[in-house]
Order: structure tokens, then C-alpha cells, then sequence
């Protein structure tokens, strides 16, 4: 038996046959031609080819891991028609008189290059997404399928990378889990993995020999097990076998109330990025929505959404959730998310920048075509607003004077809109300092622990190399989540949870006795976070 360290991307035990994935290398040469024109058309034909082939991965991939994770396939399609990429593409075609397939591999490696060498981990993720729309045009000049291949039987995939096309062409039914050397716990595959709820590892030797071994992925410890021995395979099989077992039994708990022992009723809501993730939201009982983050919106569109788009979508999800609660977030771009069409100036420090709120109050027309959109859509289902990346109690003002705006406007036209709750989001050190200001001027706050951890500690969380010091139970972020619980009730608003340390199960009953009246999870999270609620006592 050989045992081998990963870094676990999803919690799992998965046990079965590896099956060693290796790409068709695609043998590129430098060949002269007659003439440029044709060999353009060659290019052009293969671009469409390629950005067809992502249209349906995008269709697929709505279907097994929601729209907003399937908005890669989109981004990707997007890049295909990047005039910077295309330019050169055709640049090197015509001045060097050379094939349509040199001039998409130089171009892809070197736009690749270009952004790796980038600060920002978000442009460096872009580094593998060119990579993989230049394979993808690459084969489709080459009339070679670029499908991920098919297993025979239920498999764990080993390979020294996958790229998001690859993961989601798979067979779902007989992935088992996956294995790669190169990854970061923060690529798109990686999402795509936690969303399918598939055991993963990063960071793996890994070695081609290991092809039909068998396996087992420990998520938890972050182990590979190649050819374990018997008494180690049996201890995983009951391990899974409980897991499965513990899977029936919360089951159980569906329709039950989040209350405590003592009778201290806990919000326990959901977070979702598209319309498509309600289904998810209902199908684990969760009392409504605690996050829908409404940027997706604008991500995975060419141009600012319309008024009317957006109210469409937000009414639906007042509409499905039929009276639960459903927190929007007014549009968080910047940072790790960015949007061509807002033509923002590269920064610096992105996390630090221009980002969120102040997109926002800077640019006030969109902001208000989101908020006409929004108060519309509340005259149909129990909408609240919340903002995010507050510092000053300033900015909430404004933020309330833009409100009385739009509602006056909306009232002038006769549109109907309802009763909305407004509240802020604390996920900056200021924010908290000063939380006991804010609950004056707000219905409730929202806690992000996943830009509070990286500004309290200042770590950047896009970084792969501070994973290890990164720690979200650091004493100053339990205690900065202690103090806005009690500023929040002194004014006698509610305090809700809505980063990843909501789902954190080491942390539920630490938060409950802290009096945080509602966590907002993953929508897999909410019954095994129900059942702990259900066991705890909250006390004084």
C-alpha cells in the first residue's frame, strides 16, 4: 500500500479503480502556406466549431452544477472573441505566412504567459482558461473530438490536470472522484467539484503506473491510498457506508425547526447565485435565502443587464421561494471578479480597490436600474436588500437616500413595491469597529467571514502559498463576529452569517452561544447544520 498528501478540495470518501487521464498531445508544427486569406477562414470555421462545442458544455453544464458555475463555458466562448487574442491570431498568420494551428499555439501561449506573470490571482487563473480555448480550436482544425473520453465503469480520475470542459464532460454516474497534480483549491474545477459534491485532491505525485489500482480518496485527511491493503479498505467501507447512513437520517429532519434545545429559533437559510440554484434551496428545506449574489448577473452577460432582466430574475426567485425570505446583494464586482464591459483601470490591489460599494455609489445609474428592479420585485415575494464592502456609516446614508429615491419614483408611476428590509454586509475591520453606529441605521447585518478573515489577518485568500496561515477561527475574527452579535442586538436588529464560516460545522454551536440568529450555507449544508442546531443549547 502506498500513501501519498494532497490538499482535499471537497470532504469525501471515494473508493474504486483509478483510471490514469491523459490528454491527446496535439503535435503542433510550423508549416508555410500560399495563402493567408483561406487559412483565415480555416481559423474562423474551427472558432465557431469551438465556441458551439462550449455552448453546449454551458447547456450541460446548467444541468449538473447550476448556471452560475456553468458561466465558465460562457466566459470561455467570450475569450474566443476577444479582439486582442483574434488580432494576433490573424497578425501571425499574415506576416509570417504560417498554419492556422502555429498561430493559435503561439497566440495561447503567449497571451498564457502573459497572464501568469500577472499579480492578481484572478487574471493568473486565466492563464489555464486560454490554454484550454486554444487546445479546443487547436483540435477542431484538426478534426480531432475533444471529448474527455469515456469509463466503463465508475472510476477515480487521476490526471495532471483538468480543465472545467473536461470535468463536466464526464460521466457523472461513473465519476467517482478525481486526482490531479496541478489546481488550485480556488480554479474553476475545483468549484465544479464542490458543486457536484465530488471527492477531490490537489497537489498529488501522482504517477501514470497507478492506472486500474485501486484507490481510496480520504477528503477529510487530504490521503490518496494506491493498492491499499485489506484491513485498510474495509475500514473505508464502513466509513462510507456510515456516511451514507448519516446521509439517510438527515433526511429526516426535513420540516423540522431550527430551534435549539432551549427554544431559540435559528434563520436558517441558503446562499445561490442564479435562479437555477432555488431548486437546490428548496430541495434541502432551507427557510429562505441568505445570499443571492447578483453579480452572476452581470458576469455572465456581454453588456449591463436591463432593468427589466434583472427584475424578471428577482421576481422569479421571490415568486419560487412564495413568501420565504430572500436577501439580494447589491452587485459585488472588482476584485476576483471582474467584468469587461465595466472597462475598470487594472489596480494594484484589486481587493482593496474599487470594487463593490463603491462601483456603486460611484456609479449611481446602475446602481439604481438594479434597485428600481429590485423594489419592483418585491411587490411579489419577501425581498431584502443588503450592501456590501461597508466602511463608513456615510455610505449608508446615501445608500438610504437612493432608496427614498427610487421608491418616490416608483410610487410617482404608480408601480407597486413592498415592505423591504435593508441591511449591510460587515466584512471589513472599520465595518466592525464601528457595527454599533451601523445597527442604528439598518435592518440587519450580514457578516462575510471570507473578506473579514482576509482583511483582519491581511491575507490575500487568492493565494495558494498563504493557505497554510489563513486561518478563518483566528481569536480576532471570532471576536470581531462576537462584537457586531452584540452591537446588532443592542439596537435590537438581527445578525446573520453568510460567508463560508457559516458552513462550518466546527463552528455552529459556537456561533449559536455567540447569539448569531441566522446562518446562510451552501444548500447541502443546511440539514447537517439543522441536526447540530437541534443538539444545542444556547443558553443565556
Amino acid at each position: 500500500m502506498e500513501q501519498y498528501e494532497g490538499k482535499s478540495i471537497y470532504n469525501g470518501i471515494a473508493i474504486g479503480k483509478i483510471w490514469f487521464y491523459e490528454k491527446s498531445e496535439q503535435q503542433v508544427k510550423r508549416v508555410k502556406i500560399d495563402n493567408a486569406d483561406e487559412e483565415i477562414k480555416r481559423y474562423e470555421k474551427a472558432k465557431e466549431i469551438a465556441i458551439a462545442q462550449l455552448n453546449q458544455l454551458y447547456d450541460k453544464a446548467v444541468t449538473d452544477v447550476g448556471e452560475a458555475n456553468a458561466m465558465i463555458f460562457e466566459v470561455h466562448a467570450m475569450m474566443l472573441e476577444d479582439a486582442d487574442y483574434n488580432d494576433s491570431v490573424y497578425n501571425i498568420i499574415q506576416t509570417e505566412n504560417v498554419n492556422a494551428e502555429y498561430a493559435v499555439a503561439t497566440t495561447g501561449d503567449n497571451f498564457s504567459v502573459m497572464f501568469a506573470e500577472m499579480e492578481d490571482e484572478y487574471f493568473k487563473a486565466r492563464s489555464a482558461d486560454v490554454k484550454d480555448i486554444s487546445e479546443r480550436v487547436i483540435a477542431a482544425l484538426a478534426g480531432v473530438d475533444t471529448d474527455a473520453g469515456d469509463m466503463d465503469e465508475p472510476v477515480i480520475v487521476v490526471a495532471e490536470d483538468l480543465a472545467p470542459s473536461e470535468t463536466v464532460q464526464m460521466d457523472k454516474t461513473k465519476l467517482l472522484g478525481f486526482v490531479t497534480r496541478l489546481g488550485s483549491s480556488n480554479s474553476h474545477t475545483a468549484i465544479l467539484a464542490r458543486t457536484m459534491n465530488i471527492p477531490a485532491l490537489i497537489g498529488v505525485d501522482i504517477d501514470s503506473s497507478w492506472n486500474n489500482k485501486m484507490a481510496i480518496i480520504d477528503g477529510r485527511k487530504g490521503l490518496l491510498y494506491v493498492e491499499p491493503d485489506e484491513v485498510t479498505l474495509a475500514a473505508y467501507k464502513a466509513e462510507q457506508k456510515k456516511d451514507e447512513e448519516a446521509r439517510e437520517l438527515l433526511k429526516n429532519l426535513k420540516g423540522l425547526p431550527d430551534e435549539t434545545l432551549d427554544g431559540k429559533h435559528i434563520k436558517l437559510y441558503a446562499n445561490i447565485g442564479s435562479v437555477a440554484d432555488v431548486a437546490n434551496v428548496l430541495a434541502n428545506d432551507a427557510a429562505g435565502i441568505g445570499l443571492f449574489r447578483s453579480e452572476f448577473l452581470y458576469l455572465e452577460k456581454t453588456d449591463y443587464p436591463t432593468e427589466e432582466e434583472q427584475f424578471a430574475i428577482y421576481k422569479t426567485v421571490a415568486q419560487n421561494m412564495a413568501g420565504r425570505k430572500v436577501v439580494i446583494r447589491t452587485l459585488d464586482i472588482g476584485a476576483d471578479k471582474q467584468v469587461d464591459y465595466f472597462n475598470m483601470d487594472k489596480e494594484e490591489n484589486p481587493a482593496m480597490g474599487y470594487r463593490a460599494i463603491r462601483i456603486c455609489l460611484d456609479r449611481i445609474d446602475i446602481f439604481k436600474t438594479q434597485l428600481r428592479a429590485l423594489y419592483r420585485a418585491s411587490a411579489f415575494g419577501n425581498i431584502a436588500i443588503m450592501f456590501p464592502m461597508i466602511i463608513s456609516l456615510s455610505e449608508v446614508k446615501r445608500i438610504k437616500e437612493i432608496c427614498e429615491d427610487i421608491k418616490a419614483e416608483l410610487k410617482e408611476n404608480g408601480i407597486e413595491y413592498g415592505e423591504v428590509e435593508l441591511g449591510v454586509m460587515i466584512e471589513t475591520p472599520a465595518a466592525v469597529m464601528i457595527s454599533d453606529e451601523l445597527a442604528k441605521e439598518v435592518d440587519f447585518f450580514s457578516i462575510g467571514t471570507n473578506d473579514l478573515t482576509q482583511y483582519t489577518l491581511a491575507i490575500d485568500r487568492q493565494n495558494s502559498k498563504l493557505d497554510s496561515i489563513y486561518d478563518s477561527h483566528h481569536p480576532a475574527v471570532l471576536k470581531m463576529i462576537k462584537m457586531v452579535a452584540d452591537n446588532g442586538h443592542a439596537e435590537g436588529i438581527w445578525v446573520g452569517i453568510c460567508g463560508e464560516l457559516a458552513s462550518d460545522t466546527t463552528l455552529t454551536e459556537t456561533f449559536i452561544k455567540m447569539g448569531i440568529d441566522e446562518l446562510s450555507v451552501s444548500p447541502g449544508y443546511v440539514l447537517p447544520i439543522r441536526k447540530i442546531i437541534r443538539q444545542t443549547r444556547r443558553g443565556k
